[in-house]
């Protein structure tokens, strides 16, 4: 197990990539910090959210090896409370995976202020967020002995960081930013020895495009733009995760790995 000894956070593990990141740890040894969002009491989507998460808990193993933990990461007393709770369940914190996303489809002159705001706060701001808290915990605790690095910080990222996707102007803004922030961060945290990389997953079956799965029409509208004619699965974004934190990858850091069926040099190549 590669994973044996480390403690992990996922932000949007409820469901879909977090939720197979989530799993993929803890069957390689590692505790998880399950995050989610949470919400007022009474609010039904809050509470799907919640036992959405308590579920995820439970195929981890149990208590004893993961624990779910409500927080918006777009704010940063919610963010603290959220590693805190996590070093104080499980001792320490190895892995922080910034996976929590949402994404506004809306022509360009018909986006509010509100939500050009609200992805640019959950999916920027958020992984700035979690990656500053997680470092400076990493940074205040003793290394394990068996590993080279402190840390290891993997952003979810998308293979719009680099392709254009009409009608998601501010998804693709956000992700173009979060490439940046890999890049730079990992040469400002390499003295520290702790590595930062990106995952960009194209079109991969989760709920987040579920309204494309279920319509024949965009789905082989979708399908027509991968080279690799399938839409990926969650699992195989986690297996590239699990790499990524694990010591094989102790050498790599600043990169944003794509997987997404050679969909953006499709895209690219004209």
């Amino acid at each position: 197990m590669r994973l044996a000894g480390r403690v992990a956070l996922v932000t949007g593990a409820s469901s879909g990539i977090g939720r197979a990141i989530a799993l993929r740890f803890a069957a390689e040894g590692a505790k998880v910090i399950v995050n989610y969002l949470g919400g007022p009491d009474g609010d039904p989507k809050a509470a799907s959210r919640k036992a959405d998460a308590e579920a995820v808990v439970a195929a981890c193993g149990g208590p004893d090896r993961a624990i779910a933990i409500a927080a918006d990461v777009s704010v940063r007393e919610q963010v603290e409370a959220l590693v805190q709770g996590g070093v104080a369940a499980f001792g320490r914190l190895d892995i922080a995976v910034n996976n929590a996303g949402i994404e506004i489809k809306k022509p360009f002159l018909e986006v509010t202020d509100h939500e050009w705001d609200l992805v640019i706060a959950v999916n920027l701001r958020g992984p700035f967020l979690v990656t500053q808290t997680a470092v400076r915990q990493m940074m205040a605790q003793e290394p394990l002995p068996d590993m080279e690095a402190r840390g290891k910080i993997v952003n979810i990222s998308s293979t719009h960081e680099d392709i254009p996707f009409p009608q998601y102007t501010a998804y693709c803004a956000s992700k173009g930013g979060v490439r940046m922030l890999t890049r730079n961060l990992a040469i400002e945290l390499s003295p520290m020895k702790i590595n930062i990389n990106s995952v960009a997953p194209g079109a991969i079956a989760t709920p987040i495009n579920q309204s494309v799965l279920q319509d024949p029409q965009e789905t082989k509208n979708a399908l027509s733009e991968i080279p690799w004619g399938r839409f990926g699965k969650p699992e195989e974004v986690a297996g590239m995760v699990v790499w990524l934190a694990s010591p094989e990858a102790d050498y790599v850091s600043g990169s944003t790995f794509y997987q997404d069926g050679a969909l953006a040099l499709q895209v690219t190549q004209y």
